[in-house]
């Protein structure tokens, strides 16, 4: 029996989805796909499953192509059980899963299903529970993405929650643990599936998916774009091309986009466009923490990750969803020998009571772990101001960095200038006949002395102080010199995040 029921199809079609194997066909390079185990069938018995054996038990696995790449590849097929896990339908994946992680290629699933298998109970638990214990295993050793299609619920959001990279099509996807029906049963809330678990809350308010689609041709395309700035697996280094832009191409743009004034807006993806490589890149939880932006993109042909304070959002400061955000990106792009250039215009972490309740000192130094123990090669440009603690957390040189450098009218100070001097003259200020004029004084004073760029370059905590226009230049030739770069590491099973 091939399961390929017309009505279930009809079903799929008036949602607007395609079938497994025509998503694998849209993701995999045309004739490459070769299938695992397509004539599976399940052995539960009871509860009618006997009269109903369809071929793949309800998923499609196998390996093929994404750009002359090989990966793995599995996809739930909703049309039969729903795309419920059983015991067999389990077996397929972790035979993938191990097939993908001693290979080392990456592992694609395509999620579209209901959880767990109930006329399977226990087996059917347990088949998750070795699909999550082999997306441990992977995790830094191969890729893992995770695309959803559809309903993602219970059991089976951890499998996603655990890969490196989760995409979702709008409208159609839904990821919860409890489904709206239990929640309104047990608690008497309302809520529709799209308010509970849909794409774009996940995408804006939870960040537990990296990148929505609007449609699944769309994403898929987006799957084979995101593959090309990753590595097959971490004994690699990422794919690198050849550019047609030229490495010592100046920036000129950039004497402009960034005001000289450090309480001015800007969009800090203007100068992410003007260094890369033809001006493009990948960002990652584009929708998530606004004020810090991740991206994938290339210097001079070779993948690198970018981490960037926005102060378009926020103004840029630190807060928990933030540090989160760019920590989860760091330690990705470290497990994957990727590069970090870390550009910095911080005023400070987010003050409020809301923010220290909510576990700011905990939740914020995960940023501080990740950049601490990564070792890929570092490289920090502080663009305009970098105060306080969240300078330090920014990537600097006393936690690690390579390399920093910094634009001529940048400040790096405890706090802004006039913070300083109302905490530091606050006496001295309260007795001035003129105490507006005598500010000013001091402000300048403090700038002149402790806020440029020179202070911290004289004592070694910034390279170079460097001409914007020159930003690409010097990025790429730092690059080309740490990709030598060999960190010795001490001996330990393996470090305590604060989670």
């Amino acid at each position: 029996m091939n399961g390929s029921d017309p009505e279930a199809t009809a079903r799929l079609r008036a949602q607007g989805k395609l079938t497994a194997r025509e998503r694998i066909a849209l993701l995999l390079d045309e004739g490459s796909f070769v299938e695992l185990d397509p004539f599976a069938l399940h052995r539960a018995t009871g509860f009618g499953m006997e009269h109903r054996r369809p071929d793949t038990d309800g998923v499609v696995t196998g390996w093929g192509t994404v750009e002359g790449r090989q990966v793995c590849v599995f996809a739930h097929d909703p049309r039969i059980f729903g795309g419920a896990l059983g015991e067999v339908f389990a077996a397929k994946v972790h035979k993938l899963m191990d097939l993908a992680e001693s290979t080392g290629v990456p592992i694609i699933g395509l999620n579209d299903g209901g959880g767990a298998r109930i006329q399977e109970g226990i087996n059917a638990l347990a088949g998750f529970g070795g699909i999550f214990r082999r997306n441990v295993r992977a995790s830094g050793v191969v890729p893992q993405l995770s695309v959803v299609f559809g309903a993602c619920a219970g059991g089976a959001v951890y499998s996603p929650a655990l890969t490196d990279f989760v995409f979702a099509v709008q409208d159609n996807a839904k990821l919860f643990i409890t489904g709206p029906d239990v929640i309104a049963a047990v608690t008497g809330e309302r809520v529709s599936p799209e308010d509970l678990g849909g794409a774009a809350i996940h995408a804006t308010r939870t960040g537990a998916v990296a990148f929505v689609a609007e449609d699944e041709a769309g994403c898929l395309e987006d799957v084979r774009y995101l593959l090309s700035f990753l590595p097959s697996n971490n004994q690699e280094e990422p794919p690198a091309v050849v550019s047609s832009d030229p490495s010592d191409r100046g920036c000129e743009a950039l004497l402009d986009l960034v005001p000289v004034e450090p309480n001015r807006s800007y969009d800090v993806r203007d100068v992410i466009t003007e260094i890369a490589d033809d001006g493009e890149y990948l960002e990652v939880h584009a929708r998530w923490a606004g004020n810090i932006v991740c991206a994938l993109s290339r210097l001079g042909g070779q993948v690198v990750g970018i981490v960037a304070n926005q102060p378009s959002v926020l103004a840029g400061v630190l807060d928990i969803d933030a540090a989160e955000k760019a920590a989860r990106f760091v330690r990705t792009c470290d497990a994957f020998n990727i590069p970090l250039v870390t550009l910095v215009d911080v005023p400070g972490f987010l003050p409020g009571s809301g923010q220290e309740h909510a576990g700011i000192i905990r939740r914020g130094a995960k940023l501080l772990y990740a950049y601490c123990d990564a070792t890929v090669p570092r490289i920090q440009v502080i663009l305009r101001k970098a105060y306080g603690g969240a300078y330090i957390v920014m990537d600097s040189k006393s936690i690690g960095a390579d390399l920093s450098f910094a634009w001529p009218s940048n400040e790096v100070a405890v706090m802004g200038a006039d913070a300083a001097a109302n905490i530091i003259f606050r006496k001295e200020l309260a007795a001035a006949p003129d105490p507006s004029a005598r500010r000013a004084e001091l402000v300048a004073e403090y700038t002149e002395r402790l806020m440029t760029p020179y202070v911290a370059a004289e004592r070694g905590l910034i390279d170079d102080v460097i001409d914007p226009r020159a930003t690409r230049s010097v990025l790429i030739r730092s690059l080309a010199l740490l990709r030598a770069k060999r960190p010795a590491l001490p001996h330990r099973k393996h470090g305590n995040v604060p989670l």
